[in-house]
């Protein structure tokens, strides 16, 4: 079974208004494949571990039908209040046992989710909803992130990572499969024709409240907030007056570079 760790409503909702969608880069490397692959135009598209549904809305201007599922209800009641196009539905479910035929679903897509699902049963779930030809795609951003704002980039980034690196040392044991690369996942994965990269760069825009607020989103401040929450408030608080002081500025809504590296592992299911 997955690993749950965005159950609560709270968690939730900070997921929603700070988790970002997939980049422009991410994006163009899944459709280039999925071309190259004659895999769209297609009917159905499932996205396995939606969250809030960030990625499902990508997928929606691609595929006649998108289905975004994920085994929090929480997570999911918020993708369902968030506006979106008429063909995306969602649904609450585990990645390793998916409410779909055999051979019915033409692409299979996760986004920063696969490295809390049960590899083995998820891949088998995959190889059986998957048509002939369908394709997957696996994706995650990586946790080496930096920040661009005029000519204090550096010192800017310095102060996001030390921050950062405070909040990591909550961070699940499942973690080590993003700092691996996906090598793992790439591996389960059961289709000879497959492929992974590493080194997909988006610039992601955001603001500093944006910025602050994606840290309080991830599951290992919320760990950090659990177990002393004073101590996690204040970090963010002065990380965020750290920040607004070495730009220079006053306004949280003030706009920042957000630079993310992306891995992504695609694979095309035999014919």
């Amino acid at each position: 079974m997955a690993t749950q760790m965005f159950e609560g409503r709270g968690h939730a909702a900070v997921y929603q208004k700070y988790r970002f969608a997939p980049g422009e880069e991410l994006q163009q490397t899944i459709l280039s494949y999925l071309r190259e692959k004659k895999a769209i135009p297609a009917e159905l598209a499932v996205d396995v571990g939606c969250g809030s549904g960030q990625g499902t809305h990508f997928l929606g201007e691609h595929f006649k039908k998108v289905v975004g599922t994920d085994i929090s209800e929480a997570q999911i009641q918020e993708a369902k209040d968030t506006p979106c196009m008429p063909n995306i539905s969602y649904l609450v479910c585990p990645a390793e046992e998916l409410p779909f035929q055999d051979a019915s679903v033409d692409v299979l897509t996760s986004f920063t989710a696969a490295h809390w699902f049960d590899f083995e049963k998820f891949m088998k779930e995959v190889e059986r909803v998957l048509k002939p030809g369908g394709c997957v795609a696996i994706s995650t951003y990586t946790v080496d992130m930096s920040l661009r704002y005029g000519d204090c980039s550096e010192k800017l980034t310095k102060i996001f990572r030390e921050c950062w690196d405070a909040i990591l040392k909550y961070s699940h044991n499942r973690l080590k499969y993003v700092l691996e690369n996906y090598k793992e996942i790439f591996e389960a994965l059961p289709f000879p024709d497959k492929k992974r990269i590493t080194d997909i760069y988006d610039q992601i825009p955001m603001t500093v409240e944006g910025v602050v607020g994606y840290m309080e989103s991830a599951s290992p401040y919320q760990t950090f907030l659990k177990n002393d929450p004073k101590t996690a408030r204040t970090l963010l608080q002065e990380t965020e007056k750290r920040m607004l002081e070495t730009m220079g500025v006053s306004s949280r809504e003030t706009p920042v570079e957000f630079w993310v590296r992306h891995v992504c592992v695609l694979g095309c299911k035999g014919r």
